[in-house]
């Protein structure tokens, strides 16, 4: 019990003696604590004095070193542009907002041209200038839409205008379903026509002297009016002294139109005759600058055929350079003769009842399209060049040079224009009729198709220019005219021209050329004319043009 006693009392000393140095560390705690408490306060009281020193110093160097002035200024300029900024979009979305109420009232006015054209009530106006019209409206349509689109494009919004209703959609069949170029529609069973019924022993001798092929085929044309007033055969020149039509034109197409002969070759001429060729009556339409406008030569050349004649005489006086509108009653009056064989010279320049002699279809009452057309041949050939080479979405530009700086010089207003103005009037008859290829026709140098090829871009892009290649055996496609020996004859290459660009879906012709000309009537009769035919930079003045000699 004792050892208890003492184990107990032992213990209870040990943790007396423990508990002494415990409340020392607690003292010392304590006196710690106030120390911390001290250092505190002397560190809040050194960092407000710091602060109260390096304050004042930041303020007075930035005072020293920046211009206030300057800083406030260009706060004032900013508010100025933001401001700016503001009030030129707000014009922006303002001139947006006009040019949409112009664009439907360019549309509205599209819609009733439509409804106006497709009634009877205004026959006297004329379908050519409505088509003009028409075209015009579009592209004053298409131009406000690339405006808009051109506003909106610096807002990001440039598909905005496109996913908008496809109402004045210029490029493809908006407005009715009608192209920016289209086929123009000529009503030919309303034409004004006459009958071509001759006597089987009455003839009127042809004589074409003026010009090239274009021109000749122009005073046949002529001649068959003239023989069709006049009852007569009429008499295709022979090649000796003139052309040898029968290789560009289907003379046998003539007489099927007409469901029985109205033409004969010389030939055919001659062998009915059985030798005997004479033209009792020679009577000459112009009389000035010579008779018939024939020369010596020409005459020299008829009489080697074995053709014989009477003297020529005027049946008026008329000169090539000023021709006097004529009518059917002043022909009828001075060519309505009784004899077998008659000749009136060259007619190229005649002027006789021009609209209805220049009407599409005609003014010979017939059953086909057109009476003076390209050989079969040549029509075929045509058709395999084009499905070779452009396919049928294709511009024809006739671009005639050779010669024809003078010839338009002498004009009154010029129509020879430099490649640059010429290059910007395709690029623009390209970009509205969005074909991809320009087919050329032309007798310019190299120089000059080089520099118009390099010229020809709609946006950004390179349209090309395509020409008849030189014969190459591995190409088929003028395989026809080679078998047959026609491949480098001149004028049946014209003629494949002039054939390959009537069957164009637009056509740029060249004004005041005759060559262009013929292009325009084939296009009328085959029904190939579109609304954005015209003449290379119509309407426009060469933006250079030379002195004279």
């Amino acid at each position: 019990m004792e050892r208890k006693d003492d184990e107990e009392d032992d213990d209870q000393e040990n943790l007396v003696a423990q508990s002494e140095p415990m409340r020392a560390a607690f003292q010392m705690e304590d006196v710690n604590d106030e120390r911390v408490n001290t250092r505190g306060f002397n560190f809040s009281f050194n960092k407000w004095c710091i602060l109260a020193i390096v304050v004042p110093v930041v303020i007075i160097t930035f005072y020293l070193t920046t211009d206030v002035d300057s800083l406030f200024r260009i706060e004032v300029m900013k508010g100025n542009y933001d401001v700016s900024v503001n009030s030129m979009r707000e014009s922006e979305f303002q001139a947006l907002y006009l040019l949409r109420q112009q664009e439907l009232g360019l549309s509205k006015l599209w819609s009733s041209t439509l409804l106006d054209n497709s009634s009877d009530s205004t026959p006297a106006f004329s379908s050519v200038l409505f088509e003009e019209l028409k075209l015009d409206l579009l592209s004053q349509i298409s131009l406000n839409k690339q405006i808009q689109q051109a506003l909106l494009s610096s807002h990001q919004l440039g598909n905005l205008l496109n996913a908008s209703d496809n109402a004045t959609d210029t490029s493809v069949d908006g407005y009715g379903g009608l192209r920016r170029c289209r086929k123009v529609e000529y009503r030919l069973s309303g034409r004004r026509t006459i009958e071509w019924k001759p006597k089987s022993d009455k003839y009127l001798f042809a004589i074409c002297a003026s010009g090239q092929m274009s021109n000749h085929l122009i005073c046949l044309e002529k001649h068959m009016f003239f023989a069709a007033l006049l009852n007569r055969i009429l008499i295709i020149p022979s090649s000796k002294v003139d052309y040898e039509f029968r290789r560009v034109l289907d003379i046998g197409h003539i007489n099927k139109c007409l469901e029985r002969t109205v033409v004969v070759t010389f030939e055919e001429f001659a062998k009915s005759r059985k030798g005997h060729m004479h033209i009792d009556k020679f009577i000459c339409y112009f009389s000035k600058p010579q008779p018939c406008f024939l020369d010596d030569e020409h005459v020299k050349k008829l009489k080697s055929l074995g053709v014989s004649m009477n003297k020529l005489e005027a049946a008026w006086d008329e000169d090539v350079k000023n021709p006097k509108p004529r009518t059917v009653q002043d022909i009828m009056t001075k060519f309505s003769l009784d004899d077998d064989v008659i000749a009136i010279g060259d007619v190229f320049f005649a002027n006789v009842e021009k609209k209805w002699v220049m009407q599409p279809g005609g003014p010979i009452s017939h059953k086909c399209k057109t009476l003076v057309e390209p050989s079969r041949l040549i029509l075929l050939t045509a058709q395999r060049f084009i499905q070779t080479f452009s396919g049928g979405n294709f511009i024809a530009l006739h671009f005639r040079r050779h010669g024809f700086l003078k010839f338009c010089n002498a004009k009154n207003s010029s129509c020879f224009y430099p490649v640059p103005q010429a290059a910007d009037c395709i690029n623009r008859a390209v970009e509205r009729s969005t074909a991809p290829v320009v087919y050329l026709s032309t007798d310019a140098a190299e120089s000059e198709t080089g520099l118009l090829q390099l010229l020809l871009v709609v946006n950004g892009k390179k349209v090309p220019l395509v020409r008849r290649p030189t014969r190459n055996s591995n190409e088929k496609w003028d395989a026809l005219l080679y078998r047959r020996g026609l491949e480098g004859d001149r004028q049946v290459e014209a003629m494949l021209d002039k054939t390959i660009c009537a069957m164009s879906d637009v056509f740029i012709g060249s004004m005041g050329s005759t060559f262009t000309e013929d292009i325009l009537r084939l296009r009328k009769d085959w029904g190939s004319a579109s609304n954005c035919d015209e003449y290379l930079c119509q309407g426009e003045v060469p933006n250079f043009i030379a002195d004279d000699e």
